[in-house]
């Protein structure tokens, strides 16, 4: 018997089996891939670590996530500064003032907040009831028109009309010259990837992989008295609500004889005509060095494609609508009667969460079990 079964190994996973662990209690960590560290999961491939899952750049302004992390990796400095391709044009993201000055040629800070004024009357915005009115009122029509409308029209399969304005309301945008992303207080790729880190995380802890937790439910439930469930809250009912709503993401990746691609770890596609979202060169995280320091002479990219989750594919991002949402309620209910089950994380929560978020959530909820 343990005193906790843990289902997935990802971050969620991991934090709770740590301080479980170091507790005194017994546990054992099961995920139904053939390896740890969930999505976050990188692969070295020609001596780059590969985000295998998509781009993972940790940041927070939690200094006791930052200290926890610590604890099991060394951070580099990589500072999140992705480019915008619209049809061969090159923009800075985050919007800044490097964005607004190719936009619309203006220089100063008062130029391109009056530009962004301007055109938000012209658009007749005041109370942002969409993505669309409320990405027009951050940054304007043109910038809405070029950088926004076809990545985002991509990435989640619905015109931004039909999208709640709350998804981009996180959108960094600045009347200053700085590129930084997050901006976040503490910054960075854990060196030798996030496979080693979560491996630290797990040092000591009983951990099998490709076990389908539904395959064998009911065997592995009665080797433990409570259960921390990370997978997709309606497919531990068995869908029997029905399914809730995922965005799913798949990648090409391809090896090149080159040592740099596009010169940048993140660019983003946003014209419609390009299927793709964005490629990433996963040897720029890490400066295009191996961790001795060396230059690396070959390159890796990964192209993503995002597509509407179905059964069997990798659900990433929920869709968090006014439909889903009541469905996820309705789920949330049947919980209730699962006392030996504890749901976590962003598929058992149907919550999209930062990593940091995820670390703390995972902390917080560790200390109430204590």
């Amino acid at each position: 018997m343990y005193d906790y079964l843990i289902v997935g190994a990802g971050l969620y996973g991991a934090v709770c089996a740590r301080e479980l662990t170091d507790a005194g209690k017994s546990v054992l960590v099961i995920d139904k891939r053939p390896h740890i560290a969930g999505n976050v999961y990188t692969e070295k491939i020609e001596g780059i670590n590969v985000h295998k899952y998509g781009a993972h750049i940790f940041h927070t302004n939690n200094k006791e996530v930052w200290d926890y992390v610590q604890r099991f990796a060394t951070f580099n400095r990589f500072t999140n500064s992705p480019v915008a391709n619209y049809k061969g044009e090159l923009y800075s993201l985050p919007f800044n003032m490097y964005t607004f000055n190719k936009m619309w040629g203006v220089v100063t800070p008062e130029e391109a907040a009056a530009k962004i004024e301007e055109q938000k009357k012209e658009a007749g915005i005041t109370e942002p009831k969409n993505l669309e009115e409320q990405a027009i009122s951050l940054v304007g029509t043109d910038i809405y028109e070029k950088l926004i409308k076809g990545y985002t029209q991509k990435q989640w399969g619905r015109e931004c009309k039909d999208l709640p304005a709350f998804i981009i309301k996180r959108l960094p945008v600045r009347l200053t010259f700085d590129n930084n992303y997050f901006n976040a207080l503490y910054q960075g790729i854990p060196i030798g990837g996030y496979t080693k880190m979560v491996e630290n995380m797990l040092s000591g802890v009983e951990v099998r992989t490709s076990v389908d937790f539904f395959g064998h439910k009911d065997d592995l439930m009665a080797e433990a008295q409570k259960v921390i469930y990370t997978g997709p809250i309606d497919a531990y009912f068995n869908y029997s609500l029905g399914n809730l709503e995922y965005r799913s993401v798949r990648f090409e990746n391809e090896i090149l004889d080159k040592p740099n691609f596009q010169g940048n770890a993140a660019v983003n596609y946003t014209d419609t005509e390009t299927p793709w979202t964005r490629i990433i060169e996963h040897k720029w995280f890490e400066f295009g060095k191996d961790e001795e320091g060396n230059d690396l002479p070959k390159t890796v990219i990964s192209r993503e494609y995002s597509s509407e989750w179905k059964k069997g594919d990798e659900p990433y991002y929920p869709v968090n609508d006014e439909k889903n949402g009541k469905l996820y309620e309705a789920y949330k209910e049947l919980t209730e009667k699962e006392t030996y089950v504890i749901f976590g994380g962003r598929l058992g929560e149907y919550k999209y969460y930062d990593m940091d978020q995820v670390i703390a959530i995972a902390l917080n909820r560790i200390k109430k079990i204590k």
